[in-house]
C-alpha cells in the first residue's frame, strides 16, 4: 500500500531549467508545474495527495526501492526489487535549448525476472482546481483544460477512468518501455532509438556543464569525503537557475512546512536578493563564470528599473514579472496537513534593510572578479549607499522577513554598514564620484551603534535586536562580512553563544531564539550550519569547523539535496525542497574549508579571508 505523504527526503529532482519535476522514490511524479517553476501545478500530490494529481509509474506487488543521479548529470534512476523481478526507471527532461518544450522521458526496464506494473496519468491543473478532459490518441493520451495541453506518450495501453487514464502491465526482463510526457502538442520522433539519443544527448550535457569549469574549476572542492556532495549541490543550483533571465529560484516548491501541522508554509518559487553574494561566489569559485554574469545581469536589470533604491524589493519573479501577491489555497490540504497552502509571498512588500548591504556587497565582489562598473551603474549603486546611510536608523523585518512588527534588527544595521563599506570601497579604488566623507562617518556611526547596542555584554554575544537578549544566528557572518576579525573576542562570544543556545544537536543550529507569533516549533535551519563552519573557519577553530560540517552533511538527503530545514527530533527534511539557499551555503563552507587546508581556488579569496 502507498504512503499517503512521502518524506521529503524520498524525493529526487529532474528538470529543464525553467520547470522541474519531484519524483518519489515510489515512482510518483508528485510536483510540477508547467511551464515555469512559478507555473500552477499539473502535478500536486506533494501538497494533496487526494486531488493534486500525480503521475504515477509503480510495481503493483510489495517492493523495496531505492533510487540515485547517473554520475555527474540530473537524471535520476529508480531500482525496484519485488519477490518476481526488478525494475529501473530513468527518468529525465532535456534542457531548455535541447527541446523547444517542457518534456518529461521516463523510461522503464525490467533487468530481471519479470515485474507487474501499475501506472496511472492523472494531471490536476491550477494546483488540483480544474479537471482536465482526456482522450485516446493514436500513440497514448491527451489531457487538456483551456489552454494547458498534455501529451502522453507510450506503447503501454492506458485506459481513461474516473481517476484519470490508467495502465496495468507487465514486463519481462530485457524488456523496456517509455513515456513521454510533452507540455503542448508532440511533433518530434518518440521512437526508442531516438529516445535513447535524447538521453544519450542530455547525460553528456550535464558532463560538459561540469567539465567547462574544468581547467578552473577550484582544486579547494576536491575532498574525498565532501566532494561528491559538493557536486550535487552544484547540480541542483543549476537545476534552479533560470537560463533565459539568470534568476535562480530559492526553491522549487511552494508551502512545504517549516513545522509539520503548522502555518509556516511559504512559497519559494521566486529569486530572493539576499542571495546575491554568496551565490556569485559560489558560482565564480566553481568555474560558473556564465552563470555568474547572467546573475549579475539580472541583478542589473532590476536594479534599473526601480524609481529608487527605496523601492527595490525583497525578491522577484524568475521572469521578470512585478509583484508576487500572496494568497491561499484553501482547498489543498498541504503536505502533511499543514495549512495554509500559499502561493505568492508578502514578503516582496516588506521594507527589509539587509538588501541595500547584499547587493552593494553584490556589486563590490564583482568588481573583485574582474567586472568595471560602467557610469550607470556606478550611479545606481551609488543611490544604494546613500538609500542605506538615509534608513539604517529605521525598523524593519529583518532577514528571517518576521510578520509581526518591525524591529531594529542588529544583522539589518550591520548590512547597511557592509553598503556604506563597499561603497568607500570602490570609490576609493576607481575614483568615482562620490559623498566620500559622509559615507565614512555614516559607516563609522553604524559600526558604533552595533558595538554598543547589538553586543549583549551579559550574554557575551551579539544578539537579534538593539539593546536586546535573545540570539540571532545571522550574526554569525559578522566576521564574513569584515564588519569585525573572526578572533574578535566579540565574534568568538558569538560563535560560543551559539553553539551553546542555538545548538539542535549535531552539526544543527536553530536561526533564532525569540518568539516569532507563528504556530509551530520550527526546525534546525540548515543554512546557519554552514554560517557556523565559516565562523569558526575565520575563528581559527578548524577541527571544530571541520566536525561540524561532517555533522551537517549527515543531515543531507540520500540523493545528496538538502531542504531549508530539518527536524531535530526525526531527522526528517522540513520546508521547501531542494533549497538554493542551503546548497549555497554547503558550497561555500566547503570552500573555506578547502582554502584552511591550504587549496586554492585559483580566485580572488572569499569574504572574510580577503
Amino acid at each position: 500500500m502507498q504512503k499517503e505523504y512521502l518524506d521529503l527526503e524520498e524525493y529526487g529532482i529532474v528538470g529543464n531549467l525553467e520547470t522541474c519535476a519531484l519524483i518519489g522514490r515510489n515512482g510518483s511524479v508528485d510536483w510540477m508545474c508547467l511551464p515555469w517553476f512559478e507555473s500552477p501545478s499539473v502535478f500536486g500530490a506533494l501538497l494533496d495527495p487526494g486531488r493534486g494529481g500525480r503521475f504515477l509509474v509503480t510495481p503493483e506487488e510489495k517492493f523495496h526501492s531505492f533510487h540515485g543521479y547517473i554520475s555527474h548529470t540530473n537524471i535520476l534512476e529508480t531500482t525496484f526489487r519485488t519477490i518476481q523481478g526488478q525494475m529501473v526507471i530513468q527518468d529525465f527532461m532535456p534542457v531548455v535549448g535541447q527541446s523547444k518544450q517542457a518534456v518529461l522521458y521516463r523510461k522503464l526496464h525490467c533487468t530481471w525476472g519479470s515485474i507487474r506494473m501499475y501506472g496511472l496519468f492523472a494531471p490536476a491543473p491550477a494546483y488540483g482546481s480544474e479537471t482536465p478532459e482526456y482522450e485516446k490518441t493514436e500513440h497514448g493520451i491527451r489531457a487538456s483544460h483551456g489552454d494547458l495541453a498534455l501529451q502522453l506518450v507510450t506503447s503501454l495501453d492506458f485506459q481513461i477512468g474516473e481517476e484519470g487514464a490508467a495502465s496495468r502491465f507487465v514486463l519481462q526482463e530485457g524488456q523496456s518501455a517509455w513515456l513521454i510526457l510533452a507540455h503542448g502538442e508532440v511533433d518530434f520522433d518518440t521512437s526508442d532509438a531516438t529516445n535513447e539519443a535524447t538521453m544519450e544527448r542530455t547525460r553528456r550535457w550535464w558532463n560538459n556543464w561540469l567539465e567547462q569549469c574544468g581547467g578552473k574549476r577550484a582544486c579547494a572542492f576536491e575532498d574525498d569525503v565532501w566532494g561528491h556532495v559538493v557536486t550535487r549541490s552544484e547540480l541542483a543550483l543549476k537545476l534552479l537557475t533560470n537560463p533565459r533571465t539568470g534568476a535562480v529560484a530559492a526553491a522549487a516548491t511552494t508551502s512545504l512546512p517549516e513545522a509539520l501541522g503548522g502555518e509556516r508554509n511559504w512559497d519559494y518559487r521566486f529569486s530572493w536578493v539576499r542571495d546575491s553574494s554568496f551565490l556569485l561566489q559560489a558560482l565564480f569559485h566553481l568555474g560558473h563564470h556564465q552563470e555568474a554574469m547572467n546573475y549579475i545581469r539580472w541583478i542589473d536589470e532590476k536594479i534599473a528599473k526601480e524609481d529608487s533604491a527605496r523601492t527595490l524589493q525583497v525578491l522577484y519573479s524568475l521572469h521578470g514579472e512585478d509583484g508576487a501577491e500572496e494568497r491561499t489555497l484553501s482547498e489543498l490540504r498541504g503536505y502533511r496537513d499543514a495549512k495554509p497552502v500559499r502561493i505568492g509571498n508578502g514578503a516582496s512588500e516588506q521594507f527589509q534593510l539587509d538588501i541595500f548591504g547584499e547587493l552593494t556587497n553584490m556589486i563590490y565582489q564583482t568588481t573583485r572578479y574582474g567586472r568595471n562598473l560602467s557610469g550607470a551603474q556606478w550611479r545606481y549603486t551609488r543611490d544604494i549607499v546613500n538609500m542605506a546611510a538615509e534608513v539604517w536608523q529605521e525598523k524593519d523585518q529583518g532577514i528571517w522577513e518576521m510578520r509581526g512588527e518591525p524591529r531594529h534588527n542588529v544583522y539589518s544595521k550591520v548590512m547597511c554598514w557592509v553598503a556604506l563599506d563597499r561603497g568607500v570601497r570602490m570609490a576609493e579604488s576607481n575614483g568615482f564620484d562620490a559623498p566620500l566623507e559622509d559615507w565614512r562617518a555614516t559607516r563609522d556611526a553604524i559600526h558604533n551603534a552595533v558595538l554598543e547596542r547589538g553586543f549583549n555584554k551579559q550574554r557575551n554575544s551579539f544578539v537579534d535586536v538593539f539593546d536586546g537578549e535573545e540570539l540571532d544566528a545571522a550574526n554569525l557572518l559578522i566576521p564574513v562580512l569584515g564588519f569585525l576579525p573572526g578572533d574578535d573576542p566579540r565574534v568568538l562570544g558569538t560563535i560560543d553563544a551559539a553553539l551553546e543556545h542555538l545548538s539542535a544537536g549535531d552539526g544543527l543550529l536553530f536561526r533564532y531564539t525569540i518568539d516569532d507569533g507563528l504556530r509551530g516549533k520550527e526546525g534546525a535551519f540548515a543554512v546557519c550550519s554552514f554560517w557556523m563552519v565559516k565562523a569558526l573557519v575565520l575563528a581559527g577553530r578548524n577541527d571544530e569547523a571541520e566536525r561540524f560540517f561532517l555533522h551537517t552533511l549527515d543531515y543531507i538527503s540520500p540523493l545528496g539535496l538538502l531542504s531549508e530545514e530539518v527536524n531535530p527530533a526525526s531527522s526528517a527534511m522540513l520546508g521547501n525542497f531542494p533549497q538554493a539557499f542551503s546548497h549555497i551555503g554547503l558550497i561555500n563552507s566547503a570552500l573555506y574549508l578547502g582554502l584552511m587546508r591550504g587549496k586554492d581556488s585559483g580566485q580572488p579569496r572569499p569574504m572574510g579571508m580577503e
